[in-house]
């Protein structure tokens, strides 16, 4: 018999999964990634929504994204392979990273990745000896100053150049499927989507008119936000404008959209244990066995900043919660408010799915968190995360 939904994150479970996994740990609910990806299904309907692997290569997640009809963004010979040893069809694939060693253009090609993007004429170049098997999305840039993380600055051409790279690629007979943009991660509104979405539809009918290609897809990037320390809009008024945007396109366009932080962020916590505790200051300072050189890395190259919570209950007072290494810049978070804590005692950060185990290290020969998954069936107990 199928079991009912056992959320993962409430206290109980939490201490269970400790108790057998040990500490410290991050747990990822399917549930809750499936529920995510649903939602902006909704919000975005008619979009092909390619989950990004980058924030959270999980097997797990990975596998129930394909299980719900669901397509994949990669960026690295590594996701490539993580993509095809899951079984993911690739066709279901395409490869985002604008620039890339040939090795990673001949490793996807072998895994049956075809669509790849460029961003300016060496790139394009580099596939005119694959033209007969692979395809581009040309990327271009967008930059949006409100967004957490500029994706634009990095990656992209100038709108104003994109004709011509269209025009070198169609020169040395490589198949242009169409444009690319990310606007950047955690955008505030959708203004630069929208605007973005016009650009490329006026991109698009200038290469059509020259014949440059086939021309019959949009991919719009990601940059959903989600809740962290503070509430950010829902994801279905969110997308309105790029909805109402989306449907000035000719219908032939395919539209194609990367959520990575979104799906992946709200599905998972981050659980670490007290390992001693100092008062100084006139403050207790909490010595974690997790820290920013771990799942909090997020902090530093995500901006990161996690709601927190102590499975101990009792008067709150200003404390610091530390890292476990011996880097003074390992400092997770100060003046939060907690209850006296010992040693052994649990705690809790949310939203932590993204950017987070992915980028960690194991600094000092402290050892990544343990990656638990949860509900990958509706009613599985759990298993552990082993590549």
């Amino acid at each position: 018999m199928t079991q009912s939904y056992i959320d993962p994150f409430e206290s109980a479970h939490i201490e269970r999964l400790v108790k057998q996994y040990g500490s410290p740990l991050l747990i990822v609910d399917c549930e809750r990634a499936r529920a995510q990806y649903r939602k902006l299904a909704k919000a975005l309907p008619g979009v092909d929504l390619h989950y990004a692997l980058k924030p959270l290569p999980h097997p797990a997640v990975v596998r129930s994204i394909l299980a719900l009809g669901g397509w994949l963004d990669l960026a690295t010979t590594g996701e490539v392979q993580l993509a095809h040893k899951l079984g993911a069809d690739p066709a279901r694939c395409i490869h985002t990273h604008p620039i890339k060693r040939d090795i990673d253009i001949r490793n996807a090609l072998a895994a049956g990745v075809k669509v790849f993007v460029a961003d300016n004429p060496d790139e394009v170049r580099k596939f005119r000896r694959y033209r007969d098997q692979a395809e581009l999305l040309l990327r271009v840039s967008f930059r949006s100053p409100g967004v957490v993380s500029d994706l634009s600055r990095k990656f992209g051409c100038d709108p104003q150049d994109a004709l011509e790279l269209a025009r070198l690629a169609a020169s040395i007979g490589v198949r242009l499927r169409g444009l690319s943009f990310h606007v950047g991660s955690q955008a505030p509104d959708a203004r630069m989507h929208v605007q973005a979405i016009g650009v490329c539809a006026e991109l698009l009918a200038a290469m059509r008119r020259e014949k440059l290609g086939p021309l019959d897809t949009l991919d719009i990037g990601g940059g959903f936000p989600i809740d962290y320390l503070s509430e950010v809009t829902t994801i279905g008024r969110f997308c309105a404008p790029i909805r109402k945007a989306l449907a000035q396109l000719p219908a032939r366009v395919r539209i194609i959209a990367e959520p990575g932080r979104y799906i992946a962020g709200p599905s998972a916590i981050a659980v670490s244990s007290v390992m001693g505790r100092a008062q100084r200051a006139g403050k207790w300072w909490y010595y974690l066995d997790d820290g920013v050189y771990g799942s909090y890395s997020g902090q530093v190259f995500d901006h990161g900043r996690y709601p927190l919570r102590a499975l101990r209950t009792g008067r709150l007072q200003p404390s610091v919660l530390a890292g476990p290494t011996c880097d003074s810049i390992d400092v997770v978070a100060e003046d939060v408010p907690l209850p006296r804590l010992r040693e052994g005692d649990l705690i809790v950060g949310a939203a932590m799915g993204a950017y987070t185990w992915a980028s960690a290290s194991e600094f000092n020969f402290f050892p990544r968190a343990t990656v638990v998954s949860v509900n990958e069936v509706l009613g599985d107990v759990g298993s552990v995360l082993e590549i």
